[in-house]
């Protein structure tokens, strides 16, 4: 936090994947009350062209949530959703373990 905020105001930060491997840092971000936009990926043709680059793709999703195209609101990972997913993991491990 204190990295991104020696840049300058801290509006809002652009997430990918914030459903699985961005969920912690999504949980982070909101607990400390900063604004958290859901960023898709980068579209194909621009990988096809500029290939997989990190620094590339954080600009990209930077850009996208200061222009206002992402408006993804990622998902809060709680409540019953979230109580309904670990059950079926939970089931769907001792399934497997039992046959």
């Amino acid at each position: 936090m204190d990295w991104m905020r020696s840049h300058g105001t801290l509006i809002a930060v652009g997430v990918e994947g914030t459903g699985a491997y961005g969920a912690e840092l999504v949980r982070v971000l909101t607990a400390a009350g900063v604004t958290v936009i859901d960023v898709d990926r980068p579209d194909r043709k621009t990988r096809r062209t500029k290939g997989k680059s990190d620094p590339i793709d954080a600009y990209a999703a930077a850009t996208a949530v200061a222009s206002g195209r992402a408006t993804g609101i990622p998902k809060s990972r709680d409540g019953v959703v979230e109580a309904v997913r670990v059950l079926r993991v939970a089931r769907r491990s001792a399934v497997k373990a039992r046959t």
